[in-house]
């Protein structure tokens, strides 16, 4: 490390906001531009280079997060952005997007605040752009072996591209006009802009690989015809099958899916659509589900000019500081946390009967009721003990005529006769794709990454499963491999 008393010399100091009333009048990314670079060398010399670096472990990628602090301490870019790439195929994602579980096991995190390894990341990577450091990788040799990837989310981008470095052909299958999946069409541009998909994209096409989009396989494309075309297929198609949320009066007009109503937002940033069917302006939004995806709801509408906006959250309001008996570190911790848009919500004031955030904790919906032309007008809630159950007394209703449900998803989409029953692959009884220690199901050459076969989960662990799978196909198809594989799939978060 560049300065050995740097993390007692230097307090944190994040990556800064744009002021909320800037941000909120337009679609760009909330940080100030340019704003990092010039704090971020000093920021990494606030890493111990520690003995046992658990950040390191806390990170499925393997990241090795000290060697590329001391290197941008020392302002080595070029040897930073190396170190970086040969771990992550992404860095400008996760450095955005990633709730950084590297940070929790940052050992200055046991008594100061852990160092900013997020923003060191997203420095880097932005750098290795802007000074030309991440050329296209094409492969010396071809090994005459294809290979299909359905889904061009995290996992499939990174699982492809590795086997396009590896040699063989790729072919990227995707459902929708423009390739990136959840990236591309589920995270909002303010917490993430889509020249960053796209740079990524051209590289890769570049280096080889082909996008084959507005093909969805299992009807434009049989899962027979894609097996008899390709060696080997990774299905990467993520876990979309959104949970629902069975109460009475779900059937009124005006309730949707958090993952109908963000796609339709950012064909709107992309130019598709004029405006979104479903744009919260004027209306009273409710948001069900306190999670990430329910906050980039809260984010758009709130830049879509809502009328309120109120942000449920079934589990109570957690503790500011880690509970040290009950989550020791290096544990992932339930604190309570200010994302973006909940500190937009607040200074905004956009919600009727909620915290300065726009947060109702320890709330459940009990029903829906309507109009007279069968459109939602109220949503009737409940406070809820540490069981989840209603305390008596404590119903009451928020106006409500934009519902969004955010609840997660339970897995793959599942239709009888589609690609799923077309490829024969088993399923968990939770509703994720079976698979065996080498990532393959139970048909030969197919195998499963990300959120499909693992479930719901974060970025970086999607990126990291990509890659581990894409050893695992090398492997099969030739007999040994030199990529790395990262996670095994069944390994689970040490910070979890």
């Amino acid at each position: 490390m560049a300065d050995p008393k740097g993390f007692l010399t230097t307090p944190r100091q994040e990556w800064p906001r744009r002021p909320v009333g800037e941000r909120v009048g337009d679609w760009d990314e909330v940080y100030v531009p340019g704003a990092l670079l010039p704090i971020i060398e000093r920021q990494a010399d606030r890493c111990m280079d520690c003995g046992i670096p658990f950040c390191h472990d806390a990170c499925p990628l393997g990241n090795l997060i000290p060697e590329w602090n001391d290197l941008v301490s020392r302002a080595d870019w070029r040897a930073a952005a190396e170190r970086l790439h040969a771990t992550n195929n992404f860095p400008e994602f996760t450095g955005r997007l990633c709730p950084a579980p590297c940070e929790t096991g940052c050992v200055l995190a046991i008594n100061q605040p852990a160092v900013t390894i997020k923003n060191v990341e997203a420095a880097i990577a932005d750098r290795s752009w802007a000074e030309g450091l991440n050329p296209p990788r094409a492969p010396d040799r071809h090994s005459g072996r294809t290979v299909a990837v359905v889904g061009s989310g995290p996992a499939g981008l990174a699982a492809a591209q590795q086997l396009t470095r590896a040699g063989h052909t790729v072919a990227v299958y995707e459902r929708d006009d423009r390739a990136g999946g959840l990236l591309r069409y589920g995270i909002p541009a303010f917490k993430m802009e889509k020249h960053h998909v796209e740079r990524r994209l051209a590289q890769m096409r570049a280096e080889g690989t082909v996008f084959r989009t507005s093909t969805e396989v299992g009807r434009d494309i049989g899962g027979a015809e894609l097996r008899a075309r390709h060696d080997a297929v990774v299905l990467a198609v993520g876990a979309t099958a959104w949970r629902e949320l069975d109460v009475p009066g779900r059937e009124l007009t005006g309730i949707h899916q958090a993952m109908q109503y963000l796609p339709l937002a950012n064909r709107v940033r992309e130019g598709d659509l004029l405006r979104s069917p479903l744009s919260a302006a004027g209306r009273h939004v409710v948001i069900v589900g306190g999670g990430d995806t329910g906050a980039d709801c809260l984010g758009t509408a709130v830049r879509e000019r809502a009328a309120s906006v109120t942000q449920l959250d079934i589990y109570a309001r957690p503790g500011e500081a880690r509970d040290d008996l009950a989550e020791p570190w290096p544990t992932y911790p339930k604190v309570y946390r200010l994302s973006a848009a909940h500190e937009e919500a607040g200074e905004l004031g956009t919600a009727p009967a909620a915290d300065a955030d726009a947060r109702l904790f320890a709330a459940s919906t009990l029903r829906f009721t309507g109009d007279a032309t069968g459109r939602v007008r109220a949503l009737h809630l409940a406070e809820v003990d540490a069981d989840r159950r209603p305390r008596p007394g404590t119903t009451r209703a928020l106006p409500a005529d934009l519902v969004l449900l955010a609840l997660g998803f339970s897995g793959p989409e599942r239709a009888d006769g589609g690609l799923l029953d077309q490829l024969g692959v088993h399923v968990e009884e939770r509703g994720t794709l079976a698979r065996d220690a080498g990532f393959a199901t139970n048909v030969p050459g197919i195998f499963a990454a990300g959120d499909a076969a693992r479930g719901q989960s974060l970025v970086v662990w999607a990126i990291a499963e990509g890659r581990a799978t894409a050893a695992a196909v090398d492997r099969w198809l030739t007999g040994s491999t030199h990529l790395t594989a990262p996670i095994g799939p069944h390994d689970r978060p040490m910070t979890a």
